[in-house]
This record gives C-alpha cells, sequence and structure tokens, in this order.
C-alpha cells in the first residue's frame, strides 16, 4: 500500500501510478464496508472542498457533496457563472485565494481546449490538492469507479478479461471525449484486453491512443481499434457503450451533429448484447439517452451494472479525498 498521496492533486489518469490506484482502490472497499455498516469515518473532520463547476452534474456534485458529509467535513458548491471569473478572476487567483480558504479544490471543466489548461493552471498556484471532477481530456474518478466495479462484478484478477469501449449514437448534444480516453488509460494496467469500437469521425486524440497503447505494451495487454460496433462487441465480458462528440474532427456543433446523425444504428440493444460473452456486464457512466444510445431492455436489464457504478462514484472520490486532503 501506497502511503504518500497527501497532498497530492489527480488531474489525469496517470498521475497516480498503478500501485497508487490499487492503494485507492483498497481504501475505497473499506469506506464502502463502514457506509454499509454505519461505522462513522470522519476522517476529514472540519476540512472543507471548494466545487468549482464549469458544466452541470448529477452524480458528480451529488457524490463530491456527500462524501465530503460522511468525512466529516463540508464541500461548497460553487458555479461559476454565480463567481467573479466571468469579470475576470483568473486561474493564479483561484488557485491561491481557494488554497487558502479550503482545503481541497474540485473542479469540473469540459470546455474543448480550456478545461485541462485551467485545472493545471489551479494546481500550480493552489497550496492543497486539485482534483478533476471531469475536463475535456480526462475524467478519472469515473473510471476509478469502473474499475472498482469491474473488480466487484467480474473479480479482482482482470487478466484476459476482454472489455469493448464502444461510441453510441446520442441525439443530445456532443458530449465529451474524457470517459473514453480515460478508460483506455487506465484499464490496461489492470490486465483488461480493450477494443476500442468507434466510427471513422470520432477519433480521440493522438497523444492518449499513443499513451494507451504504451501501457498496454508496458503490462502486456491487447488494445485494438474497430470501426464496427458488432466486432467490438463479440466475446466481450464487459460491454461499456457511450457516445462522444467528434470533437478530433469538428468543433462545430452542427456539423458535428451531422457526423453523428449517420450512426443512428450504434445503438446498444439485446441484439448486441447477444454477440458479447454470455455473462457480460453493461456499463455507462449516465446519463444515457434510453432508447437512442442504449434500449431500456439493456440499461435496466439483468446484465447492466449502471447503478453500482453510479455508487461507487462516492466510494473512490471519498477514498481519494481521505487519503490527499487529510
Amino acid at each position: 500500500m501506497q502511503t504518500d498521496l497527501r497532498g497530492r492533486d489527480l488531474i489525469g489518469d496517470l498521475d497516480f501510478s498503478k500501485e497508487e490506484v490499487q492503494t485507492v482502490l483498497e481504501v475505497a472497499y473499506d469506506l464502502k464496508r463502514k457506509r454499509a455498516l454505519g461505522e462513522p469515518h470522519p476522517y476529514l473532520r472540519d476540512k472543507t472542498l471548494a466545487m468549482l463547476f464549469f458544466f452541470s452534474s448529477t452524480r458528480t456534485r451529488g457524490s463530491f457533496e456527500s462524501g465530503m458529509a460522511q468525512l466529516g467535513g463540508h464541500a461548497a458548491f460553487i458555479e461559476s457563472k454565480t463567481t467573479q471569473i466571468a469579470h475576470g478572476d483568473t486561474e493564479r487567483e483561484i488557485g491561491d485565494i481557494f488554497g487558502r480558504y479550503f482545503d481541497g479544490i474540485a473542479i469540473r471543466h469540459v470546455d474543448w481546449g480550456v478545461g485541462n489548461q485551467y485545472l493545471n493552471l489551479v494546481a500550480e498556484a493552489a497550496r492543497v490538492p486539485v482534483l478533476n471532477m471531469q475536463c475535456e481530456i480526462y475524467h478519472p474518478f469515473q473510471i476509478l469507479a469502473d474499475l472498482m466495479t469491474i473488480q466487484e462484478k467480474v473479480g479482482p484478477n482482470l487478466r484476459g478479461v476482454k472489455m469493448v469501449v464502444s461510441w453510441a449514437y446520442a441525439a443530445s448534444y456532443l458530449k465529451p471525449v474524457s470517459v473514453p480516453q480515460s478508460l483506455i488509460l487506465q484499464l490496461p494496467r489492470f490486465g483488461l484486453d480493450l477494443t476500442l469500437a468507434h466510427p471513422p469521425e470520432f477519433k480521440l486524440r493522438p497523444d492518449v491512443m499513443e499513451q494507451a497503447q504504451a501501457e498496454a505494451k508496458k503490462y502486456g495487454t491487447k488494445f485494438e481499434v474497430v470501426d464496427d460496433m458488432e466486432a467490438g462487441f463479440e466475446g466481450a465480458d464487459v460491454v461499456y457503450a457511450k457516445s462522444w462528440g467528434p470533437l478530433l474532427t469538428t468543433q462545430d456543433p452542427d456539423e458535428g451533429k451531422k457526423f453523428q446523425d449517420q450512426y443512428k444504428s450504434w445503438i446498444t440493444d439485446e441484439a448486441k448484447m447477444a454477440v458479447a460473452g454470455k455473462d457480460a456486464i453493461y456499463m455507462h457512466p449516465l446519463p444515457a439517452d434510453r432508447n437512442v444510445e442504449v434500449t431500456d431492455a439493456v440499461i435496466d436489464g439483468p446484465q447492466s451494472v449502471v447503478f453500482d457504478e453510479a455508487e461507487n462514484r462516492l466510494h473512490v472520490q471519498k477514498a481519494v479525498m481521505a487519503l490527499t486532503m487529510k
């Protein structure tokens, strides 16, 4: 177990080593057990967390706010538009000042080409840990929860387990690419063989792809890319299918919507799940576009683990906060 996480930032998935991620998971399992038994665990009594949101949230806000309360501290919800950020407060000022007011700063900022840089500039100026609640490149806490869920459902030894990370059609806005990018960065370290499936216009960042391939090589796992949803699903033990925008192709929402609408057949339905392994689990970070991105029969069916997955956001976030903000 690694015990040197105090004061550390978590902005990108590879900021923590594999051993440090294992420590986070061990602590998360312990906190989940304590929560189930009603055992108090106020490790962050009198500590405060600033939660700065530039992008709307349901699970992220709820789990961080509830998690801080369960750890004995307080989380302050701060919506960027209600602050002086719109009138001139810089990243350095937010980092320096919030670093004096709070014991940790959590930020969600997914604007393309802006969010990740914003987090890093705040972190440079802050004297406290900066935690990434999602940027346009990474979504590390979602993937920690995903990893915890896969271990619970499939088993602790994931060597040789096949997982497909697939694009899926959505009729709503062009969603960030951060979830699939974080998945392909983190999960090869734990033995999963990954297949990334997406239409040609929905590529991920080349630098992230190179890092993912390097991680797969380092840990002796498979990593392949296909442009056919059913081919990706074939024989998969874990199905993780969600939409993301063609942001590497275009940032124009109207043009992006045209690309998106070409692939309405990329829906996770019972027929596609039947192509996967017979005991395959279905995962999604939520919210999902029901009966567009995934059918009700799948997301509400026996193979779906989306609500357990959502719960585990609480536990992994509490673990990281307890380890870094103590």
